[in-house]
């Protein structure tokens, strides 16, 4: 396209040039006459028009083969040369096809002696590297070896919370539950992803904070700072986490390592065991007191009947037998369990009241923390037990007292944190609240079972219950213990919140941020992805069937970390579609529709620029599902179609099996989601060195080439 603009502004230049030199001469000669001569002239000028119109025409087709027989033999030879060239540097094997004239088609030679000898010199510094990487290798699998085989999970984050590594074991721990039929790839834990998606942030920040502290009050003779805390994660289970720093070359805390272990079953056996010395505790002074009496009256009766002293040493003999089975029952059922206690962590009040209010909504009982929260307070809780014991309290109030909306609150009061539940209506009776203050309280589906009580007393805590007749309004308070602690550190936010509207424009996406349209491509973390559809017009109801996606983290396509999803639609798949994609509506049958996957998918990509091969119909299909699935992908996007133009203009295709041939990338898998993504990926990759070759480092400098291509019109 651009060679036919230069060949026809070629052409016109060269007739209007010729032409004013012809007019020049004509007037020239015209003032050399005589005025007599000079009209004479004219008129042989007029009526010669005609022919001097046909000439002209003339002139302007030899020109005009003259013209494209050049640009033909030389000017678009060498602009192929020049595009073909370039491609060596992404595929040494890659070759010039000689055309145009014979210089051309020697330059087109010398290019490709070149390119072998580039490709010789190539393949022995691959070589170099190959035995490097095979040496490194084989490190890099000694330690993926050694994690896997850990027990504990292990992760690797910066200071901003970004994963840097991780082991399986972490990902299991930290890997949400997943509907039915979702791709198993859509996890919170990847290369690149925060870390405060799976961990609460203020937990993660208050051990950072404990940590700086120890370096601040560092001596010679302590160990090396660390910081332990307890986290209750999204699927329900406890993790114990031991924090160490990773320092820079300042000595400043640039990053962190966390070890995970899952201490659930600890903490379940620990509430078995409790309940056992308490009911052990409770039977057992019940047989003693019973055994005592009987002991007691025959010492005291000198003379008593044998039938009265046969039925005291029954007595006797039936607690005491009654005690010894209750041990041995006890010894059979927790006499393997190993020794244990409960465990506290700090946690802010506010992170506390947040998790206790989650923990009651599960009971659709409406909760108002508009009250007084003292976001500055910390406490030493075992935040699984409280919350459960005082969810349980929640859930009585509503069944059986007719509470429908508690109000939270928690404030500092001297050495003690006041929690305070509050409703309105009738005053609860002090033998209702202390028989729901001594009831078993199962904290797991094992069958584990502790008392409000004994949660309070392990936290040292008191409970009061105080009726306003006035107001009509009831509060239950639990005084606990604080912790001091100073100023909390808090990573430093590097990104604003990203905008909830989206208006459709490739160029125009509202999460588009300046200081990300300064970051060099390089740097910036993709998800490349791809759609299958039932046809090609979104507007005339065409759905999308299958989303493949992948991501790129530090230059790297990270196949292990995919997302490939079958989707039902609610229209049949045509024959034509079929013969594209080669899905069919047996192998859709059973899979999630897409207002389930598509929320997957937009956590999958979060954070990530967005790259896909003519994106413009990709993301017409995402935009047209924002209303029913409530994903919006407001993140930048590049497109390789666009990009592919603005690195090589003057070839004439730009599909995905042309620039990847030509890139040296292999094609397999095409017309699958997945499949595409990842031929998408490999050509993107491949692309990032061409484009800094062109000046085009940033994201900005890759969005403003690609606006000003042809192919950027397009719309669907």
């Amino acid at each position: 396209m651009i060679a036919r603009y230069r060949f026809a502004l070629t052409l016109a230049l060269a007739f209007a040039s010729l032409l004013a030199v012809a007019s020049g001469l004509l007037l020239l000669v015209a003032l050399d006459l005589e005025p007599a001569q000079r009209a004479m002239f004219a008129e042989i000028f007029m009526q010669r028009k005609g022919l001097l119109v046909t000439l002209g025409l003339a002139l302007l087709c030899a020109l005009g083969f003259g013209l494209n027989a050049f640009f033909a033999a030389y000017v678009e030879p060498v602009a192929r040369l020049g595009e073909a060239a370039v491609l060596l540097t992404a595929n040494p094997e890659h070759r010039v096809t000689p055309q145009g004239a014979r210089e051309t088609r020697v330059l087109a030679d010398k290019i490709n002696t070149l390119a072998a000898a580039y490709q010789g010199l190539h393949d022995d510094i691959r070589i170099k590297i190959d035995q490097a990487n095979s040496a490194l290798a084989e490190e890099r699998n000694r330690l993926a070896a050694l994690m896997s085989e850990l027990a504990l999970g292990v992760l690797v984050c910066n200071i901003e919370g970004r994963i840097l590594l991780y082991n399986t074991r972490a990902k299991q721990l930290l890997d949400a539950r997943r509907g039915p039929g979702l791709a198993s790839s859509s996890a919170v834990i990847g290369l690149g992803r925060s870390i405060f998606g799976a961990i609460e942030r203020g937990l993660i920040a208050h051990a950072l904070d404990q940590i700086e502290h120890q370096f601040r009050e560092r001596r010679a003779d302590r160990a090396e700072p660390v910081a332990v805390f307890v986290a209750t994660l999204a699927a329900g289970q406890t993790v114990r986490a031991n924090m160490a720093p990773v320092l820079d070359r300042l000595n400043a805390v640039d990053g962190f390592v966390l070890t995970l272990e899952d201490i659930t079953r600890g903490i379940e056996l620990d509430s078995r065991r409790d309940a056992l010395l308490q009911s052990l505790t409770q039977d057992a002074r019940a047989s003693l007191a019973n055994i005592r009496a009987a002991v007691e009256a025959l010492q005291t009766i000198p003379q008593i009947p044998d039938a009265r002293r046969q039925q005291f040493t029954g007595i006797i003999d039936e607690e005491s037998q009654r005690l010894s089975r209750q041990i041995e029952l006890a010894v059979r059922q927790h006499g393997a369990d190993p020794a244990g206690r409960w465990h506290m962590e700090e946690m802010r009040a506010g992170d506390l009241l947040g998790l206790l209010q989650r923990r009651i909504s599960i009971a659709s009982l409406r909760t108002d923390v508009s009250g007084m929260v003292d976001t500055g307070l910390w406490l030493k809780v075992d935040s699984y037990a409280l919350t459960q014991a005082m969810a349980y309290l929640a859930r009585r109030l509503a069944s059986e007292h007719g509470v429908g909306e508690l109000s939270l609150s928690m404030r500092h009061s001297g050495r003690h944190a006041d929690l305070d539940l509050a409703w309105s209506g009738q005053p609860l009776a002090v033998e209702t609240l202390q028989s729901w203050e001594n009831a078993p309280i199962q904290l797991s589906a094992a069958g584990d079972a502790v008392t409000l009580n004994a949660v309070v007393a392990r936290h040292g805590g008191e409970t009061v219950y105080h009726f306003d007749a006035a107001r009509r309004a009831s509060r239950y308070r639990l005084l606990l213990p604080v912790t001091e602690r100073e100023e909390v550190f808090e990573p430093a936010r590097r990104y604003e919140e990203r905008p909830e509207f989206y208006d459709f424009d490739l160029f125009h996406q509202p999460g588009q941020k300046p200081e990300l349209d300064q970051r060099l491509l390089s740097q910036l973390s993709y998800t490349v992805f791809d759609t299958e559809t039932t046809g090609l017009d979104p507007a005339a109801g065409d759905e999308i069937i299958s989303i493949g996606a992948l991501r790129i983290v530090n230059g790297r396509l990270l196949q292990g970390e995919s997302f490939d999803q079958l989707i039902k639609p609610q229209r049949p798949l045509s024959a034509e579609s079929i013969g594209i994609h080669g899905i069919t509506d047996r192998m859709l049958a059973g899979q999630p529709p897409v207002d389930k996957v598509l929320p997957q998918f937009h956590r999958f990509a979060e954070d990530t620029v967005l790259v896909a091969h003519n994106a413009a119909f990709d993301m017409r299909f995402l935009q047209l599902l924002e209303a029913d699935t409530g994903a919006t992908f407001t993140q930048p996007v590049l497109d390789t179609l666009l990009l592919s133009q603005v690195i090589h203009p003057h070839q004439p295709q730009h599909t995905l099996e042309a620039i990847a041939t030509g890139l040296g990338v292999a094609i397999v898998g095409r017309h699958s989601a997945l499949g595409d993504a990842i031929v998408t990926g490999e050509v993107f990759l491949k692309m990032i060195p061409l484009l800094a070759e062109k000046g085009i480092l940033t994201l900005q400098d890759a969005r403003e080439a690609a606006r000003q291509t042809a192919y950027a019109r397009i719309r669907y």
